[in-house]
């Protein structure tokens, strides 16, 4: 039998702060967003729910590079604290980690609530550190009831509208896959966009076997139509999914490249000095593929 690596270590380590390198610098923008305010909320009024993401320690410094959760770091180096919970890679993981999420994604924040409510913390103060209502935490601790895990899976790293979760439900799990790579091909993952796919969804691929109240009825010509366009997108959809990561690599190889030359004083010098336009898109690619970015 195969013996699969854990990539972290299976519990968090409390790690000093002054040991945790950020590996991505923060944007100023970010520290005044709403999104900071509800982490620094959540922080004060229930602690840390999700650990941060280091790197092994570099023997040279002692220190660990951090690969997920710098806003959290961010926050509580503000508020004072000396230690942290973070989960540690158990090599190098400063590339193979997911370095696409760019915030905590709807899914994750789920995870977060659920992960909350279980250890006893009430709606109330759980709201409350959140900065929103009890209602809309309900609706976010109950995302993904009726969800099958392969939608899940697909979801995982969008953010999304709590409202979408009731559209799914009304789909069968191969429908709601269907559905879910449509709306994420598309680049629309939005309710608006899964109720017309409810529109155009046979009563077959239904929960309750028949169109839902409120649900426009199509023409034979429009839902033919809408076939159509989604079996199209849906094979786009597959053609650029079999390109993905080939593409990521090349283009993190070639970030890693321009780094390197941004990093050589000489090098900087010449193309301020005769393509700036130049050194403009390189620093544009360096921030899109950076960690946090």
């Amino acid at each position: 039998m195969t013996t699969v690596a854990l990539g972290f270590l299976p519990k968090p380590m409390m790690i000093p702060v002054e040991s945790l390198l950020p590996s991505t610098k923060l944007d100023a923008r970010l520290v005044s967003s709403h999104k900071y305010r509800q982490i620094r909320e959540s922080i004060l009024e229930i602690g840390l729910i999700e650990p941060l993401s280091v790197s092994a320690v570099d023997r040279k410094n002692g220190q660990h590079l951090v690969l997920d959760g710098h806003l959290r770091l961010h926050v509580m180096k503000e508020i004072g604290l000396v230690e942290v919970p973070c989960l540690v890679a158990t090599d190098d993981e400063s590339f193979t980690y997911n370095n696409r999420v760019s915030r905590l994604s709807t899914i994750q924040e789920h995870l977060m609530i659920r992960r909350a409510i279980d250890r006893g913390i009430s709606a109330g103060k759980l709201a409350k550190g959140l900065c929103i209502d009890v209602s809309l935490l309900q609706k976010k601790s109950t995302l993904l009831d009726g969800i099958c895990a392969e939608v899940v899976e697909i979801l995982k790293d969008r953010n999304f509208s709590t409202e979408l979760s009731p559209v799914l439900r009304r789909m069968k799990p191969t429908r709601q896959v269907e559905c879910a790579e449509l709306m994420v091909a598309a680049n629309s993952v939005t309710t608006s966009y899964a109720r017309a796919l409810l529109a155009a969804t046979p009563p077959e691929m239904l929960v309750a076997g028949k169109k839902p109240l409120g649900v426009a009825a199509l023409s034979q010509e429009q839902l033919v139509r809408m076939e159509n366009e989604m079996s199209n997108v849906l094979a786009q959809y597959k053609v650029a999914e079999q390109s993905h990561g080939e593409e990521m690599l090349n283009l993190m190889l070639a970030r890693g490249y321009i780094m390197k030359l941004m990093d050589n004083p000489r090098v900087m010098r010449y193309l301020q000095g005769n393509y700036a336009e130049i050194l403009e898109e390189f620093s544009k690619i360096i921030q899109m593929t950076s960690i946090d970015a």
